[in-house]
């Protein structure tokens, strides 16, 4: 059955849309709920208006989004963490830690969901993707810092000075390509000096 939706329905499509849905999903759930009419002439010329409208809300609502995307782009948020000799935290930096961070430091509320990143386990500088839904995804700059070591990073990043938790952590696969690479790297260069 064609229907005309009225909302956004997960799947079928968003507001204003003609799309065909099966005969009993339109008449048991979005016609009843005033999800969706009958495609019919009249309803097709109302359909018209509310594309117009809708279009209207959908422009603005990108707009909102690209100003939301570009005031977080580049965030910097700074943890303090208890962690191991191996730079492994004791627990991790959720993503609800994260997102009540940005909200501290923007002043804008984003759903822990958004933040496209497992738990942060290790310390140092993490990028992490935020998915608002624009056309580029706004990074965040996660910071971990060594419990107590907090003013230490903050004084050093004030003079200017590079520290240990500026290099960015990679992902965890990526470190451990890395560190099959270094082997044979280690061995070319022990043939080398013998050679000499």
């Amino acid at each position: 059955m064609k229907v005309i939706l009225l909302q956004d329905i997960y799947k079928h499509g968003v507001a204003g849309e003609v799309v065909d849905v099966a005969n009993g999903f339109a008449r048991n759930f979005l016609i009843p709920r005033k999800m969706a009419v009958q495609a019919t002439k009249n309803a097709l010329r109302a359909h018209k208006k509310l594309t117009e409208r809708v279009e209207a809300r959908r422009a603005q609502y990108e707009n909102m989004l690209n100003e939301v995307a570009q005031q977080i782009n580049g965030a910097e948020l700074i943890f303090e963490r208890r962690a191991a000799s191996t730079g492994k935290l004791f627990g991790s930096v959720t993503n609800q830690e994260m997102a009540d961070e940005l909200l501290n430091v923007t002043g804008i509320d984003i759903n822990r969901r958004r933040i496209s990143q497992q738990n942060l386990r290790e310390l140092g500088t993490h990028e992490v993707p935020v998915r608002i839904g624009t056309e580029e995804t706004p990074v965040i700059t996660v910071v971990i810092v060594r419990e107590g070591e907090l003013q230490e990073f903050l004084a050093a990043r004030e003079a200017g000075e590079a520290t240990e938790y500026d290099q960015v952590v990679e992902a965890e696969e990526t470190v451990e390509v890395e560190e099959v690479v270094e082997e044979p790297v280690a061995e070319a260069a022990g043939e080398a000096e013998g050679e000499e």
